[in-house]
């Protein structure tokens, strides 16, 4: 194998990781300045200037807090449950593309770690592992709180997951590819996102369900569980499940512009190579602010209801939306 494509490999490898972890850190001070804003508040203002360091010091403060493993729990499953968390939030970054080519030193290097002609699966099949780290770090506690938030979530990503990967259907139907390079291009003319609204706003509420957030947030419903499946944890590995958390919102976000809203491309613009992260990264932004919108709006559901409105509303809307949109390109011919 040709040795400047591993480098190049490492090298995004590299990058995608720097991308995730600085942007769970700097997610968190974009959160909480624009829940301030909404909330007529200031934020965080004191750690550096205009608070630009708080997530620093955010992250020295929770190295050096004292970590402790309850006398009681399965000590090997304690430790790994975080681990196994955040580790397929971060390789889902693999598939995502950032642009088409660009010539760097004689030499076109995609803008994308890897094409997979399965590429949607593949995100689905990665997101889908995360619940096994929730559910064993609400066992491996031996704590009952711990172990009921764990279940919770088990139930609820479960249930959730399904109307999520219906609403893939309809971008990948349109486009006649699971490779998400393959839907950006198809999207050159019009964004999915008109054709396909109702499988939008779908994903983005279910994906909101999947990541445990607001209003969402049932496995972590302190006033019943005490924080849930991560009530026995602290300091680093405290840490990983909100790393865990807040990459894969940055993830979502970043699938649904892929998949929706054009991805890298503009409607009916070509615009350099070189501009198009750019041209992604805003829009992720946009859809990180809506999510941090909806949880300082609306409050959190009742359990019941959450997982009546997974079974009952979007799993028969995801479904109704697969059907339809076959059909009309079936017609289309």
């Amino acid at each position: 194998m040709d040795q400047a494509l591993i480098i190049e490999w490492v090298i995004k490898a590299v990058i995608l990781l720097l991308f995730g972890l600085t942007g769970f850190a700097y997610l968190t001070l974009y959160e909480r300045r624009a829940l301030a804003r909404i909330q007529v508040r200031i934020g965080p203002n004191r750690a550096g200037p205009w608070g630009l360091l708080q997530p620093v010091a955010d992250g020295i403060k929770l190295i050096f807090n004292q970590e402790l493993i309850p006398a009681t729990a399965d000590k090997v499953l304690f430790v790994l449950a975080p681990i196994i968390t955040v580790l397929p939030a971060l390789i889902i970054w693999a598939v995502i593309p950032w642009g088409r080519q660009v010539m760097i030193g004689g030499r076109e290097i995609n803008l994308y770690l890897a094409d997979v002609s399965v590429g949607v699966l593949y995100l689905t099949a990665v997101t889908s592992i995360a619940v096994y780290g929730i559910v064993i770090a609400g066992w491996s506690s031996n704590n009952k709180y711990a172990m009921l938030g764990g279940l919770r979530a088990s139930a609820q990503m479960v249930s959730y997951e399904l109307a999520l990967g219906l609403s893939l259907i309809g971008p990948i139907l349109m486009a006649g590819s699971m490779s998400l390079v393959d839907i950006v291009e198809a999207q050159k003319g019009i964004w999915f996102v008109l054709p396909q609204f109702l499988a939008f706003i779908i994903f983005l509420l279910a994906g909101l369900a999947e990541i445990n957030r607001a209003p969402f947030d049932m496995p972590e419903a302190e006033q019943e569980l005490v924080a849930g499946y991560h009530s026995e944890y602290s300091g680093m590995k405290f840490a990983l499940f909100f790393m865990a958390e807040y990459i894969k919102m940055i993830a979502i976000a970043a699938i649904a512009a892929t998949l929706f809203l054009g991805g890298y491309r503009l409607p009916f613009i070509d615009i350099p190579a070189a501009f198009e992260p750019l041209v992604l990264f805003i829009k992720i932004l946009i859809l990180l602010f809506g999510m941090i919108w909806v949880r300082a709006t609306l409050p959190r559901f009742r359990y019941d209801r959450l997982m009546a409105f997974g079974w009952k509303v979007l799993l028969p809307l995801a479904l109704a939306n697969v059907f339809f949109t076959a059909v009309i390109l079936v017609l289309k011919g």
